[in-house]
């Protein structure tokens, strides 16, 4: 009875060890579709100084937010548009905020209350006017006339992405390495014990 006591705890700790392991190749898998190929996609990998030439509100935009559970309303705020001169170069584009606001500088979470989100990008607004320069990311490449303050997917999103697949595989590989040397140990004990008797 301890044998086979001892037996299914080892038997136990592999199958854990196998199941982190298979975990984490599944997050290597999504994250690998995910977030590393929006990373190796990302074309906006040089970083300068941006100039604001223009900053004006081209209308409002609508959202979405929760009411409840099945209740969506729709409230609006307003786009604010910003173009910049990269590097004093004389090369224009537009910017954004992240790769996900392609169209407005930023998109405030939406909120029933409208005035309060119109207040954020009014203050956006009035700090790129106070402060012309600001570091920003661009396409060297040109393909792009977007400009970027902030990137999603950068390589600290890649190692952060990495980091806890790599995490769940070393630990399940060392429970079983563990559980293998445990038992190697205990069979090698019983052998000394027998060669003493």
């Amino acid at each position: 009875k301890f044998l086979w006591s001892i037996y299914q705890k080892f038997h136990r700790a592999i199958l854990l060890g196998l199941g982190m392991i298979l975990c984490s190749m599944m997050m290597y898998f999504v994250l690998g579709i995910t977030v590393l190929r929006s990373c190796a996609d990302s074309v906006w990998t040089e970083e300068g100084t941006c100039a604001v030439i223009n900053s004006t509100v081209t209308g409002d935009m609508n959202c979405s937010y929760s009411c409840g559970s099945n209740c969506w309303r729709v409230s609006r705020f307003p786009c604010l548009q910003v173009y910049v001169s990269v590097n004093n170069t004389g090369r224009i584009g537009r910017l954004s905020h992240n790769e996900e606001t392609q169209d407005c500088v930023y998109i405030p979470r939406c909120q029933k209350d409208s005035a309060a989100m119109r207040a954020v990008i009014v203050n956006i607004s009035q700090h790129l006017k106070t402060n012309q320069h600001v570091s920003c990311f661009y396409d060297p490449s040109e393909q792009q006339d977007t400009v970027l303050l902030t990137r999603l997917y950068d390589h600290s999103a890649a190692f952060h992405t990495l980091l806890w697949p790599s995490c769940t595989l070393t630990i399940g590989a060392l429970i079983i390495v563990m559980v293998n040397l445990t038992q190697y140990l205990s069979r090698l004990c019983e052998e000394i014990g027998k060669i003493k008797r």
